[in-house]
């Protein structure tokens, strides 16, 4: 019995490399366990992401009956915030802690800007949605304390991302880079996940008690999972408890030091339209399937695990290849390959008449997504001078939580635009009705996915030099591990 044990052990740790790709991830200096641990930050802000766009978005038009207009503006207002992710992204490089820290003082006011959002935002919602004109307070109050609660959640989860994934980077070296953003984003994905199914069995059965209930909860949650993830994470420097002998580099000049490792901003355009050709379907596939394919209400809810599958499987495969050496920019440009014939599946599926089309779509949207994604973190990852990880991942988020927002407002306009326009008794090419206005913003996003695979290419062929020596020395652990 002993020996079959030991042959099993050995069995499943020669393949573990192989199907478990975020398993060779780990360093004597940061074991799997300090690394998953770290990684729950990713986890609150999935939960928070969920709040934010999923149930709370349906529990104020629904149960609550605030206008859809307004409900779109406290949702965007998290977004204004995401430009400052370069400028905490910066502060948290150069911050001096009286405790020798620099990312962990700004992980915990964010966390305590998202508690303060959250500990105002029931019963702002509740004066917004009218119950407080019976005499607590005025409509306009709710308006306010809900404005309020909405953009401190917001700074509260760009501030933790952007000081995290900063942390991150110091803990881990280069060649471990690809395999760590899988794996975080693997997190966040299992995280928005589980907060979604949660929060719908929470709120199966509405009340205005439960919903204050269960925000006073995800407040607390958030607290504990952050302070979790940042305990005992980063090394404690007493170097700069005192002004330094050299100063620190100014905004500025770190941002010309960004600059001087080539194409940078190219780099940051890159990520700007690339997320925006993938981000204008999010608001609009569910809409998609229900008005367009008949589809159930439990069919479109589907959607969304199935979406969030195809990322999960995209995040491990390129965490596989990334770590391989194949570089970072080719990974992103693969990722937008990769969305061109599923936004064909879901153009063609109506016409055809075949929702199996709309759902394998919808499925490597997901997975083109999550490459791209992927691609162009590790490459700001990587690409950081020493000390600027914060400045470097910040830029990246600024654009990417940005371009975000933009693609989300440019898909519902167009639509609208196109829809009015044509009528709802037009049919071209064989598309008729409100499905036009739908395919316009998907043939858009076709060709600004061609866009994004010609402009990634000088980045290619400028980092083909610099990863080949990076590409041997990931392959080492690789090959060794069988």
């Amino acid at each position: 019995m002993s020996l079959l044990r030991s042959k099993v052990v050995r069995a499943l740790s020669s393949l573990g490399p192989e199907y478990l790709p975020f398993a060779d991830v780990a360093t004597p200096d940061l074991p799997l366990g300090r690394l998953l641990r770290l990684s729950l930050f990713q986890v609150s802000t999935g939960m928070t992401l969920v709040l934010l766009v999923g149930t709370l978005n349906r529990v104020m038009i629904v149960e609550l009956d605030v206008p859809a207009a307004l409900v779109g503006v406290m949702i965007a207002l998290p977004v204004l915030f995401a430009p400052f992710r370069a400028l905490i992204g910066f502060q948290s490089d150069v911050h001096r802690s009286a405790l020798g820290w620099r990312r962990v003082p700004f992980i915990w006011k964010g966390s305590l800007w998202q508690f303060g959002g959250f500990a105002i935002m029931p019963f702002a919602l509740l004066v917004l949605a009218g119950r407080g004109e019976a005499g607590y307070a005025p409509v306009w109050v709710g308006q306010g304390g809900a404005a309020v609660a909405f953009l401190l959640v917001g700074i509260g989860v760009h501030t933790v991302q952007t000081a995290g994934l900063a942390l991150v980077t110091d803990l881990t070296p280069r060649e471990s880079h690809p395999r760590v953003v899988g794996l975080m984003y693997v997190v966040l994905l299992l995280g928005m996940i589980a907060s979604a199914l949660l929060f719908g069995w929470l709120l199966a059965d509405f009340s205005e008690g439960r919903l204050v209930q269960v925000l006073q909860g995800a407040a607390v949650t958030m607290m504990i999972l952050n302070v979790t993830a940042i305990w005992k994470q980063e090394t404690r420097v007493r170097g700069r408890l005192n002004p330094p002998d050299v100063p620190d580099p100014t905004l500025q000049e770190s941002w010309a030091m960004l600059k001087e490792g080539g194409q940078f901003i190219r780099r940051l355009v890159v990520v700007g339209i690339g997320t925006i050709a993938f981000g204008m379907a999010d608001i609009l596939l569910e809409p998609f399937g229900g008005q367009v394919l008949d589809m159930s209400v439990s069919g479109t809810t589907r959607l969304t695990a199935l979406f969030a599958f195809g990322g999960l499987v995209g995040f491990t495969v390129a965490s596989k290849v990334a770590g391989r050496g194949t570089d970072a920019h080719r990974v992103a440009q693969v990722g937008a390959l990769f969305g061109i014939p599923a936004f064909v599946l879901v153009l063609v599926a109506e016409p055809l008449g075949m929702t199996g089309l709309f759902l394998a779509g919808n499925f490597l949207i997901g997975f083109g997504g999550a490459l791209f994604s992927h691609g162009t973190l590790t490459a700001a990852m990587n690409l950081a001078p020493p000390e600027q990880a914060g400045l470097s991942l910040g830029a990246w988020g600024a654009v990417q939580a940005t371009a975000a927002g933009l693609a989300v407002a440019l898909a519902s306009g167009l639509r609208d635009v196109v829809t009015m326009s044509v009528g709802p008794e037009a049919e071209i090419a064989g598309i008729g009705g409100v499905t036009i206005g739908y395919a316009s913003v998907y043939l858009v996003e076709i060709l600004i996915l061609l866009v994004t695979i010609v402009a990634v290419v000088p980045l290619i062929r400028r980092g083909e030099t610099a990863t080949v020596a990076g590409a041997a020395e990931a392959l080492q652990p690789v090959s060794g591990k069988g």
